[in-house]
Parts: structure tokens; C-alpha cells; sequence
């Protein structure tokens, strides 16, 4: 690990965290390009630390969202505090079922991990996003065009839709969830919404339990490469967040899947060859 070496592994994780491209693949399509070892204890510890960066940058894009849904929001003069029908419970089944899958199935995920693996995980996720497109455009009728719109049913299908993402690695964990939104009549925006929403627990979940296994690797020789790259993924990350949000209609779940294709196509040629 170096100075240069850490600063672009933030920077694609910042880019990649969010949107429905695959942080997965493009860690480990970046490592082999720089001639790592993606599987290295304090290459694996530096990727949750640059993780946790990308999160706390979505917890500041939804603070204001996250505080009402804590209860502590703002209120009027009578104490009461702004309608708002999005509340923990949506929340809960948009995280409940990947963390339990996560939690009994961690091994077994584990040995799914590999470059083909990813691959193929790219291609699937990406016609996963032009189905998705499709459907939600022309076959059903969108009934949740923002989050206070999300039925608990729809919440609950994002949620297993997640599933996917946790048994597959690579396929994206945004992409799956803006699909499952947008297959069940919500609107492409509300799905970004909550899909960024509920990464905050889950990510903060699986990267807590995994930083339990790595907290050796913080030594005085890494601590530097670490502080540096958790700046700058919180950094890159927030902006990512914000530009996409507000170009959200331009940027469609199609152009996402051609990229993921040519992504494949790269993991093709400089990894399985």
C-alpha cells in the first residue's frame, strides 16, 4: 500500500458505492490492474474502512430523513412534527432479509467470491436494470412516486430483491434494490431514495461485523493510508450522491447496464484470460 495506490482505491469506491454499477467488481478489477492481491487482510480492511467513508457521506445526504425517522425532527409551535408516512417499520423490511441471509449464510457467501462469479454477476444485474426500466415505464402503474408514497409491501419486496446482491457478489446491491423498487410500482427516483436509505444500517452492519475480524491491521504503518482514504471516499461518495440525485431522469437504469456490460467485458479480457 502507498499514498497514490490509496487515493484511487477511495475514489472508485466513492464512484462505485451507490450507483448500480458494482462497487464489488470495480475493487477488484482496480487491485488486479494495480497488481494487488484483493483477498490481503489489510487490503480487505482498508476496503471496509473506505466503505464506512461512502456511508457516513449518505448519512449526511439523508440527515434530515433519517433524524424525523429517529423521532427527532423538527416541530411545529404544538410539538408536532411534520406528517411523513415513510417510517422504521419500511426501513426494517428493506434490511431484515439480506442481514439474515447475510448472517446464517456468511460462509457459504464467502465461497461464492471470484472473479467469474462477478462477471456473470455484472451481466445478470445488468439486464436485471433494463427489465426493470422496462416494466416500470410501459407494463404496470407507478403508485409510489416518492419514499412517503412506499407501501409495506413494496419495502418488503425491495428488501428480497437486496437478497440477491448479498448471494451474489458483484451484482450490486443499489442495482438490485432500484430493480425490485421499480418492479413493484415505484417510481425510479423513490427507489434510489430508499435503496440509499437503507444502505446506511446495512452496510454499517455487515462492515461492523467484519472490521470485528480485522481490527489488527490498525498499526501505526496503515493508519495513515487509512485516514486518507476514508476522507476521500466520504468526499467522492457525497458528491456521487448528490450529482446523481439531480440527474436522476437523464441517467437512466439502461445506461447503468451498458456500463456494467462493458465492465464485464474488461473483467473478461484483464482478469479471466
Amino acid at each position: 500500500m502507498d499514498t497514490i495506490t490509496a487515493i484511487i482505491l477511495a475514489i472508485v469506491e466513492g464512484i462505485t458505492e451507490f450507483i448500480p454499477v458494482s462497487s464489488t467488481g470495480h475493487m477488484i478489477l482496480t487491485t488486479k490492474l494495480l497488481g494487488f492481491n484483493e483477498q490481503d487482510s489489510i487490503m480487505k480492511t482498508y476496503e471496509i474502512v473506505i466503505q464506512l467513508g461512502a456511508i457516513l457521506a449518505i448519512a449526511l445526504v439523508y440527515r434530515q430523513r433519517i433524524v424525523n425517522l429517529l423521532g427527532f425532527g423538527r416541530r411545529d409551535r404544538g410539538g408536532v412534527m411534520p406528517a411523513s408516512r415513510l417510517n422504521l417499520i419500511h426501513v426494517l423490511l428493506g434490511i431484515v432479509p439480506a442481514l439474515a441471509v447475510a448472517f446464517f449464510a456468511r460462509d457459504f457467501i464467502k465461497s461464492l467470491f471470484g472473479a467469474s462469479t462477478v462477471l456473470w454477476a455484472l451481466v445478470a444485474g445488468g439486464i436485471l436494470m433494463i427489465i426493470a426500466e422496462w416494466v416500470n415505464t410501459r407494463k404496470i402503474r407507478v403508485t409510489a412516486h416518492d419514499l412517503d408514497d412506499l407501501s409495506y409491501g413494496q419495502a418488503l419486496s425491495i428488501g428480497l430483491f437486496q437478497i440477491i446482491s448479498v448471494l451474489w457478489p458483484g451484482f450490486s446491491r443499489s442495482g438490485s434494490t432500484i430493480s425490485g423498487g421499480m418492479l413493484s410500482g415505484v417510481s425510479y427516483k423513490a427507489s434510489a431514495d430508499f435503496s440509499f436509505l437503507i444502505a446506511i444500517p446495512i452496510m454499517c452492519a455487515a462492515s461492523g461485523y467484519e472490521l470485528l475480524d480485522s481490527y489488527k491491521n490498525f498499526t501505526s504503518e496503515t493508519i495513515g493510508y487509512f485516514v486518507i482514504g476514508f476522507i476521500i471516499s466520504f468526499i467522492v461518495a457525497y458528491v456521487v450522491v448528490v450529482l446523481f440525485m439531480r440527474m436522476i431522469q437523464k441517467i437512466r437504469p439502461t445506461h447503468f447496464a451498458i456500463y456494467r456490460f462493458i465492465l464485464a467485458a474488461a473483467f473478461w479480457l484483464f482478469i479471466m484470460r
